[in-house]
Formats: C-alpha cells, sequence, structure tokens
C-alpha cells in the first residue's frame, strides 16, 4: 500500500506532461528587405498556462529584451533567427530558422505602403557572347515573406535553375533565347524583364582574337581561306537494321561546326547515288587553303584497308560497287589543295567481302594535313547508346564535347579517344583510331582570311546562297480571320536543332505546335504547303474546317537539283516532310527504346539480323554473311 501513490504520482505528472506539449501553430518566415528596413518577425505558439519566449540569433546567442513572441529589428545584415517557447512546466520547443537578408539598397525604392508582395530592383540584362563563353543572368526582388525564382528560357521552364542567377558554362546556340524570371511569395507572383541571350559567330580575323591558347603561340597561328563541311548520318535503310541516333548526332555537330565558323551542309538518309551526287557537290567548295571536314554516321564496313559507307538502298547482300569509298572522298578533297582534310567516321568497321575486289585507286603525289578519325579500329563495330528519350553514337558523343576547343585536330581526337577508352558501355569493344599526315599544328578553330583569293570566296558564297536561300515570307488568312504564317527559319537555321518554329502566328516566338521537313534533296518539284484550320464556331457550335495552300518552290538544299532517280534495286520512295516524332519510324523501327536503359547498338549493316529474345547491357552483335 505505501508504494502505490508514488507510482499514481508518477503516472499523473507523466499524463500532465503530455497533455500540456507546446505547439507552434506560426513560424517566422524568411524575408528579404534593404538595409535599415525595419522587419517584424512573428512565433505563434499554443499550450498550457502562460508561454514564455526567447529569441537567439547565430551561434545561439540570445537577442537581448527580445522576449515577446513578436520580434522588431532594424536590418543591418544577413542573420539568421529562432525563437524558443517554454512553459511552467518545463516544456521547450524551438520554431524553425527565419533569415532576414539583407540588400544593400535604399528603402527609398520601395512602393509607399509596401505590403510585402514581391519587388524586383535587378533585372536580367540581354548579353552577347561567344560559343564557348559563361553566360550569368541576376535577378533580385525585396519580399516578405522572401520570394521564390524559377527561370524560363522562351517561355519554356528551365529544371532546377530556381535561384536567383542563372548561370551557363559554356554557351551554345542551343542557349539563345529569350530569358526571364518569375519571382513570387504567398501574396504574389510578377515577372522580370525579359533578357536576350544572342550568341555571335567567333571573329574570323586574327587581329580580333582576344586570347590565344597556351598550346598554340601566335606565330603559329594558321589560317583558312574558307571551312566547309559535309555531314550525312543514314539511318532508315530499306534492307537493314535502322539505327536512332544519326539525326541528333547530325544536327548537333553541325551547329557546333557553324560555331567554329564552317559553312555546313547537313543531309539525312541518302541513296547511293545522292551520296556521290553531294559529296561531288561538296568537293566542288574546296580550293587552295580551304579546310574541308567530311562527317559520316550510319552502317559501314572495312575490307582491305578501304572504308565503306553504306547508302541506305544497299542491298541486303552488298559489295563495293553498291557502298561509297570513304577513301576515294579523301583523295578527291586532296587534288583541290585544302589545307586541311579531315574525314570523321562514326560507323563500323567489319571486314565484311574479303573475296570482292577493292575500290580501285589510283595514289596521288603525298599530300600533308590529312585526318581520319574512326569510331572503331579494324574489324570492330561502333556502338550506339540510347539513354532514355535521347540516342547518340558514342563517338559523336565525346566528340562534340571536345570539339569546340582550339588545339591541334588531332589532339582533339585524342581526348575523345581518352574519354571513350574510359566509357564502362564499350570497354574491349570500341575504340577510337586516329591517323594522320599532320605537318603543321592546325586547329578546327583557326580563322578565316579573305584576303588574296576574293575571286574564288565569291565563287563559293554564290554556290552557298543559293544552297540557302529561304522561300519568301507568306500569310496564310482564313475566312474565320485566324492568320497563320511560316516564319523565316521554318528550316531549322543554326542552332534550332532541337526545337523548330511554329507555324501560328500569334507574334510571339513560343511555338504551339512544330513541322520539320526533312530529306529536301529528293524534291523533284515545287514544295506545296497546305494548312488544315479546325475550329468551333462560337455562335453555331459547329466544328468546322478550312483549308489554305502555297506553292514556295524549292527551298535550300532542293535547289542545287540533288535528286536522283534510283535506277538499280527496288528503293522505296520516302516522303519529304515527316514530323519530329516520326522520323526514325518510316519503316517499321528494328530498334526498340528499353524502357530508359542505356544501351549500345551496332553501327554495323547486317544481312540476317538476329532477334534477341532479352535485354542486357551487352552490346547486339550481328553475324555477317559472305557474298
Amino acid at each position: 500500500m505505501t508504494e502505490c501513490p508514488p507510482k499514481i504520482c508518477r503516472r499523473m505528472i507523466s499524463h500532465q506532461q503530455n497533455t500540456h506539449n507546446i505547439v507552434i501553430v506560426r513560424h517566422p518566415e524568411s524575408v528579404c528587405v534593404p538595409v535599415n528596413y525595419k522587419v517584424t518577425l512573428c512565433v505563434r505558439a499554443e499550450g498550457f498556462g502562460v508561454l514564455n519566449y526567447q529569441w537567439f540569433t547565430s551561434d545561439n546567442q540570445e537577442v537581448y529584451g527580445a522576449t515577446q513572441a513578436d520580434l522588431t529589428v532594424k536590418a543591418k545584415k544577413n542573420l539568421p533567427y529562432v525563437c524558443r517557447v517554454n512553459d511552467q512546466f518545463s516544456n521547450c520547443v524551438f520554431s524553425e530558422w527565419a533569415k532576414v537578408k539583407v540588400l544593400d539598397v535604399n528603402e527609398s525604392g520601395l512602393p509607399e505602403q509596401w505590403q510585402g508582395n514581391p519587388h524586383i530592383f535587378v533585372n536580367p540584362e540581354p548579353q552577347r557572347v561567344r560559343p564557348g563563353e559563361k553566360v550569368t543572368l541576376c535577378c533580385a526582388a525585396f519580399g516578405i515573406p522572401s520570394p521564390r525564382y524559377q527561370w524560363y528560357r522562351n517561355g519554356l521552364l528551365l529544371l532546377d535553375q530556381t535561384s536567383e542567377s542563372l548561370q551557363i558554362d559554356g554557351a551554345t546556340w542551343k542557349h539563345e533565347g529569350s530569358y526571364l524570371c518569375a519571382v513570387s511569395n504567398r501574396k504574389q507572383e510578377i515577372w522580370t524583364e525579359a533578357a536576350d541571350i544572342h550568341i555571335v559567330p567567333v571573329d574570323p580575323h586574327p587581329a580580333a582574337m582576344h586570347t590565344v591558347p597556351i598550346d598554340r603561340h601566335p606565330a603559329a597561328m594558321h589560317t583558312a581561306t574558307d571551312k566547309v563541311a559535309l555531314l550525312i548520318g543514314n539511318l532508315n535503310y530499306y534492307h537493314h537494321p535502322g539505327l536512332l541516333a544519326p539525326t541528333m548526332d547530325v544536327h548537333e555537330l553541325a551547329n557546333l561546326l557553324q560555331q567554329l565558323g564552317f559553312r555546313v551542309v547537313s543531309l539525312l538518309d541518302l541513296t547511293r547515288e545522292e551520296m556521290e551526287a553531294k559529296i561531288d557537290e561538296f568537293i566542288q567548295l574546296l580550293d587552295w587553303g580551304v579546310y574541308g571536314l567530311f562527317y559520316y554516321a550510319g552502317h559501314g564496313y572495312e575490307r582491305s584497308g578501304r572504308n565503306y559507307l553504306v547508302p541506305v538502298d544497299a542491298p541486303q547482300l552488298y559489295q563495293p560497287a553498291h557502298c561509297v569509298c570513304v577513301q576515294r572522298v579523301m583523295l578527291d578533297m586532296q587534288e583541290k589543295s585544302t589545307a586541311l582534310s579531315v574525314i570523321l567516321l562514326d560507323t563500323c568497321r567489319k571486314w565484311y567481302n574479303q573475296a570482292c575486289i577493292p575500290s580501285e585507286i589510283m595514289p596521288s603525289k603525298p599530300h600533308g594535313n590529312t585526318v581520319y578519325g574512326y569510331a572503331t579500329c579494324e574489324d570492330a563495330e561502333a556502338f550506339e547508346v540510347q539513354d532514355g528519350g535521347k540516342s547518340t553514337g558514342i563517338f559523336t558523343k565525346y566528340l562534340n564535347k571536345h570539339i569546340l576547343q582550339s588545339k591541334k585536330v588531332t589532339h582533339i581526337l585524342e581526348q575523345v579517344s581518352e574519354d571513350l577508352g574510359r566509357d564502362p558501355l564499350v570497354i574491349d569493344k570500341q575504340v577510337v583510331e586516329i591517323k594522320h599526315t599532320m605537318k603543321e599544328p592546325r586547329s578546327l578553330a583557326d580563322p578565316v582570311r579573305t584576303i588574296g583569293h576574293t575571286r574564288e570566296l565569291q565563287l563559293r558564297d554564290a554556290c552557298w546562297r543559293r544552297a540557302n536561300e529561304l522561300p519568301k515570307r507568306i500569310r496564310l488568312v482564313f475566312h474565320c480571320g485566324v492568320e497563320v504564317e511560316p516564319m523565316e527559319d521554318i528550316f531549322s537555321r543554326p542552332g534550332r536543332s532541337e526545337e523548330m518554329d511554329s507555324l501560328l502566328h500569334n507574334g510571339s516566338d513560343n511555338p504551339d505546335c512544330t513541322l520539320r521537313l526533312c530529306a529536301l534533296q529528293k524534291l523533284q518539284g515545287s514544295l506545296v504547303i497546305k494548312v488544315n484550320l479546325h475550329y468551333t464556331d462560337m455562335d453555331s457550335k459547329l466544328r468546322l474546317k478550312e483549308s489554305k495552300q502555297r506553292d514556295i518552290g524549292k527551298p535550300l538544299v532542293a535547289s542545287c537539283r540533288g535528286y536522283k532517280k534510283n535506277h538499280v534495286g527496288t528503293a522505296k520512295r520516302q516522303d519529304v516532310a515527316q514530323s519530329l516524332g516520326d522520323i526514325t519510324n518510316s519503316k517499321p523501327p528494328t530498334r526498340q527504346n528499353l524502357g530508359g536503359h542505356c544501351r549500345p547498338f551496332t553501327r554495323k549493316a547486317e544481312c540476317a539480323p538476329k532477334v534477341k529474345a532479352a535485354c542486357s547491357n551487352e552490346p547486339e552483335e550481328n553475324d555477317e554473311r559472305e557474298l
């Protein structure tokens, strides 16, 4: 009996402590204010009996005399504050930390009777930068509570860009656009002024160059009389497995080469005759002192030391006569007395049909400054990776990473080789090979000098303008009042490989729909754009349709008459206009996107493809048949 009361008393005390817990129902909020602005931080709590308050600042220092639920301070510098609430039962609880951020700006810039809604006093500034330079956009605003930030580009939300500043390390064409920031707190949301970022080309004149790489002394700086590049990507094969990566590989590399001052022609899905025609036109643009670059992504093979590129119309059992010989392309480039000839091949080099007679190529006199960059070594395969929704050739992935550097072209390829050699997806499967006869430290970033060869440059300019001539601007006006206008760069100007422009004339740079026109080199006649407008009449509530069409002639590369009828085999006709999402689906796809797995696929054309029953992270091997 004597032990019961103490036990009961302990239980009663414990019960009282549990029922008298302190609950903070309102925590103090962080603020951002001008210097010397009076700020009141508030905390609200509920508990049993009288509650006591004590405010603290950094390092747990008590704020003298701050023993009320409200704390008013004159903001002098950035400080965090926290409040302790306790009761007579020795219960205590701390509020969340609240930061008083002070900006060294006079409060006279605030509106009269400011209620704490966001007030922007620093807007981002428009900038013109060169490729590879750092870009920083800044925004600053007052607010009680502190404002939140969210950056947008061309009206599209930029994920993870939620701070006062937006920084871009190494600007490229894809970063060009209009930027603004949304500033908000629970009282209001406002927007900054728009800031346009323009990427300006590298100055081609040596005198205008501000920096010189440490591995290239000014005395050794070389120049080109012009820089021309031809990029071909074959992916939709008639008789062989299709590929996914060449579309993005060609567009991204084209944008980077344009930043280096190259005139770039990029083409997709060419037949043998089309490849030969476009290569011939490319050769005609070369001359003494010109830098020429040829890039190919697609199926290929090697025989007797010769490399062959497989066109989309190559038969299932092909031989050299059905393909394009790389060494012949290099020979044609050398005969033009180019200052630098570069061939980059993101294709397989498996030995195939060794019994066939190789292409006959008569060697010419020795030429220097020639470079072959192979994605893989002899009798090996090159792979492309599907990573989520994006596909890329592994070689091109690392090439794009380094190509803008002002280094000797062979040094760039050595960096590509080292990065690819560390990629776990292709270890012991793919190794870059470099062959060259470089006798001068020339770089793809060398400037263009036009003095002394004006006539040749004018001839190339005339040919170039013809292949880049856009159709005249048109406007389609429908009876209902809607206007549709194809924008000037609907045919994909530099830097827009991932986003095309809109057909909707809404006075905005933010398109509601997009259309990509592909394979223009196949046009036999004029290009006709037809627009079907579907809408609901607000008065009659009827669903109506109107149609308009316009003949815009032969734009861009179609004007060069590169189309040739295929007289050999059973080549299929490809549609000229495809949507971006369906560009790899002009025939039933043989490669499936494996739910986001990062998986390499071979770029070797096959005669009898095997169907794999299960997925793995191993490269897919394909058997070849001898002819």
